[in-house]
Parts: C-alpha cells; structure tokens; sequence
C-alpha cells in the first residue's frame, strides 16, 4: 500500500460502496486507510472486495479519522441529509475533507438551507470541504448540462432525460422503484419514503444555476408516479402484469412562471432506449445523447474517487459546480 497518496477512508460498504474501495485502490494517488460500516464490523475488507488490504472493517469512524486527518472519507451511507449529518460533522471535526453520494447533498440548501450554512461553516473553521456527488445527481443531469452551456450563448431552456432499465442493475435499486409493488402499496411505501429517486429537484437546481438562471428567484416542484407493466416480465425482478415496473419523474424550474429546466427520469424493468439525453435551447441550440446512458454504480464510484484531488485543495460547504470540469 503506497504511503504516500491521499489518505482516504470508506464509509458504508454497500453495493455502492465496495464500488468505491475499487476505485480508490485503482488510483495510485489515494491510500486507503480503512473502511467503516457497523453491520461488518470485524470482518476483513478482502472478503467483502477482492484484491482489497486484509483490514478489518470498524464499527467506529473515529480512530480511522484520526489516522486520516488532511485526507478524505468516501461516504456512502445515505439518501437524506439529516440522516447523514451527524457523520459528516464527524468527520468535518476530524480535519477530514468528505465526498458523499449523498443525494441532497448535490444541492444541500435547497431542502436544508439552515443545516447547509451550519455545515459550511464549521468546514471553513476547520479548513476542509464536503461534497455530494454522483452519476444521478452529480452528473448526467445536472453537471452535464452546465459543462453543454459553457459553449452556448444565452440559455432560455434545459430539457435532460435519463432513461433506466433496471432489470440490468443491483437489487438495491429495483426495490427503490418499487419494482414488483402493487400500485397501492407503491403509493403506501411512497409515502413512507422508501420508493422514488432522491435527487432530482437538486439535479434541477444544479442545473438551473449551472446554465446561468438565478436559482434564489425559482420555483422548484416535483411530480412522481408509478409505470404500471402492461405484460408479464419474467426476468428478475419478476414482475407480472398490472404490477408496478418502475417510476417516472419530473422535475421542473420556473422563474416568473416560465419554465427554464424540465428533467425527466424513467427507471423501470425492460425501459426501452436507455440513454441519457441533454438538450439547451440557446444559441447555439445543443443536443447531446448517451446511448445505453452512463453507467450507474461504477459512474458514481469513479465520480468520488476523482472528487477527492480536487475536494482537499478546497474549503467550505460545496457543490459539484465548485469542482473543475477535469480531473
């Protein structure tokens, strides 16, 4: 193990998260320092990564921060902000720079302005900066889109889609889209917050700001409903007929009533034509397409591991705008 990179440790080893050691051991310049997740507490890293250091995994964040002051965590652990806080403050105290998959960390202030300012700053007091980033949010609908404008002129309009069949990725996420769920249970499980993306109306002000429209004047809503199977789908997750296939949602930005950003997301069992698309109404007009779209866990793992350069070189509460468009 090459002392001399980065320190970084890994927080929760979810699907996501193993993804993260891998591509934290790919990089000479990083070094591991540990992982953490207490429902593996004691068992060794190798058995959960091959190729990963023989250490064992900690229960306790706190010695493994210590090691890694200056350094970064990799943090992937949760959805929702105030879930996560308390471990980011951890970490933040620590002297440790953190880069999260987090999704309402993509856009902190937008559900969360009072904890957002709290968070920045104690990072300026301590000289460290945290970040959420992704594939989704954190990149196909959102960076992707403001990287689009730094070549057009005016932007009137952002138009991003992001088409998934689920039946080709983790069991994690079909759940999320309540895949196999009948519709009343899809709306029961909605309710207590356990199917639907989290992210998109972060993505939408990402991309509002990124593209130029002035985020603090908008209006943000947010619709979400389920796509019913209209045959039997036998392969895994086994969805019948007349069952819940997925979701499709939408997120829109208006200012002064007139829509400026419209994303549109699909994740479902068998969905035709996965891609991700982007579209600017500007002059230049411009329309970029993905065939297939990007790859979802390995984006993301490989959107933290390349943060980390650039997150330990900077201070304060950011966002993926804040990072250079480069590794």
């Amino acid at each position: 193990m090459d002392e001399t990179g980065i320190p970084v440790v890994v927080m929760g080893l979810g699907d996501i998260g193993r993804a993260i050691v891998r591509a934290a051991l790919a990089r000479p310049h990083l070094t591991l320092a540990g992982a953490v997740d207490p429902a593996l507490g004691g068992r060794s890293l190798r058995e959960l990564v091959g190729g990963a250091p023989d250490l064992p995994i900690a229960t306790d964040a706190a010695p493994l921060l210590a090691r890694a002051r200056g350094g970064v965590l990799l943090h992937a652990t949760g959805s929702r902000l105030d879930a996560v806080l308390p471990q980011l403050e951890q970490a933040v105290r620590a002297g440790v720079s953190v880069v999260s998959t987090c999704e309402e960390l993509a856009y902190p202030r937008l559900r969360h302005e009072e904890a957002a300012n709290a968070l920045d700053a104690l990072c300026e007091r301590q000289g460290v900066a945290v970040v959420g980033t992704g594939v989704n949010p954190g990149f196909v609908l959102d960076r992707l889109p403001a990287f689009a404008a730094q070549v057009a002129g005016e932007v009137r309009h952002v138009r991003a889609l992001r088409v998934v069949d689920v039946s080709r990725r983790r069991p994690a996420l079909q759940r999320k889209v309540g895949a196999g769920l009948a519709e009343d249970a899809f709306d029961a499980a909605y309710e207590r917050g356990e199917v639907g993306h989290v992210g998109l109306a972060e993505s939408a002000a990402l991309a509002a700001e990124g593209c130029g429209f002035d985020v603090d004047e908008a209006e943000i809503d947010e619709e979400i409903a389920p796509l019913v199977a209209e045959e039997d789908y036998d392969g895994p997750p086994g969805v019948r007929r007349g069952q819940v296939a997925g979701v499709h949602q939408v997120a829109r930005v208006f200012l002064a009533d007139r829509e400026v950003v419209r994303l549109e997301l699909t994740m479902s069992v068998g969905a035709e034509d996965p891609r991700d698309e982007v579209e600017l109404d500007a002059d230049p007009p411009l329309r970029l397409v993905v065939p297939g779209g990007v790859a979802g866990d390995e984006a993301t793992a490989n959107a933290v591991a390349n943060a980390v350069a650039a997150v330990v070189e900077r201070h304060g509460l950011l966002t993926v705008l804040d990072l250079p468009a480069g590794r």
